[in-house]
């Protein structure tokens, strides 16, 4: 059953309202400059796309138009976090962190300079722009950078509560958000902590892991196995790193088997971190469900879910794969 302290909306699996997490980014922005006037925000030409509009209407003063140049956004922002600002950096993931990973390393995380990274239209959902726009490493090659925070939204709403919990962190973060619309499913009760994973759905059959949009479609895929008296735990585990450890020890170890959810490369992704921890402390049956060493095509969102694998049916079979696999 879902927890009642997560507060999630009342007809779940409805027709919930849709709205793309990039919207979220775009109210967090304008709320966090409203709580702190050390906020600034700058983007490299993709400002509509980006949701950084909304932050430039309120606070003109207060937001930079970088061009196309994502590497001199990385170096600029260290600039000013150095001169005692909390910038938020906005573009495509495919470009930030894709292009300027070097800079991002050097002038951000190496120094723990208070940026933040907000990496727009992120995974397959991207859609008809294709492979080159589908940013599918970002969570890895984010992961593996000491000092980094990574945040994978659910939805809007969530997107806009991260957004504003990493203006008031400090140390960098990166935020991954997508272009498509997707279920609004949390609420402004829902809880949202940097670092600590939510549990959404109780049951001890398996463990779902997910983080992001697909979350909605983990949560129907355990809707689904409780019909065939299969019951899931559903986790959302929006922070990737750090990696809620007690949390996920604890429905490994109370459930037996796992299954982790992402639009994105499995290897390094949220999928490579729990394996790393389950690997490392208990052992257990585990499946992923992401990106399988491959780009994407280009092509409508939901088609592409189908075309990879990510879709609420595949997350149910590979949960009964991994809860097969308990017994044997």
């Amino acid at each position: 059953m879902i927890r009642p302290s997560a507060k999630l909306i009342s007809d779940l699996f409805g027709k919930p309202e849709e709205r793309a997490t990039r919207v979220g980014y775009g109210e967090g922005l304008v709320e966090a400059g409203q709580m702190d006037e050390r906020v600034v925000v700058l983007c490299c030409d993709l400002t509509e796309s980006t949701k950084s509009d909304a932050f430039q209407r309120v606070f003109p003063d207060r937001f930079v138009e970088m061009g196309i140049c994502e590497q001199a956004m990385a170096g600029v922002a260290a600039g000013m976090a150095l001169a005692g600002k909390v910038p938020f950096i906005s573009s495509y993931a495919a470009f930030s962190p894709g292009r300027n990973w070097e800079q991002i390393r050097t002038t951000i995380a190496l120094g723990n300079t208070n940026v933040k990274i907000a990496g727009a239209h992120a995974g397959v959902s991207v859609g008809p722009d294709g492979a080159t726009h589908q940013a599918l490493e970002d969570i890895a090659t984010m992961r593996v950078m000491p000092n980094m925070v990574v945040i994978v939204p659910c939805d809007a709403e969530e997107a806009r509560k991260a957004t504003v919990a990493a203006a008031t962190h400090t140390g960098p973060v990166y935020l991954r958000f997508a272009r498509a619309a997707s279920p609004l499913f949390t609420t402004k009760k829902t809880p949202f902590h940097i670092g600590r994973a939510e549990v959404y759905r109780e049951g001890n059959d398996i463990a779902i892991i997910a983080a992001g949009p697909i979350l909605y479609e983990a949560l129907k895929a355990a809707r689904d196995l409780a019909k065939r008296n299969i019951e899931a735990r559903v986790i959302n585990c929006h922070t990737v790193k750090p990696l809620d450890e007690k949390t996920i020890l604890k429905a490994a170890k109370e459930c037996g088997a796992v299954v982790t959810c992402e639009e994105a490369q499995i290897a390094g992704g949220l999928g490579g971190a729990v394996a790393e921890l389950l690997t490392a402390t208990c052992p257990v049956p585990i499946e992923r469900i992401g990106m399988r060493d491959c780009y994407g095509e280009s092509g409508e969102p939901q088609e592409l879910f189908v075309r990879f694998g990510l879709t609420a049916r595949d997350i149910a079979r590979a949960a009964s794969r991994a809860a097969q696999r308990k017994h044997l």
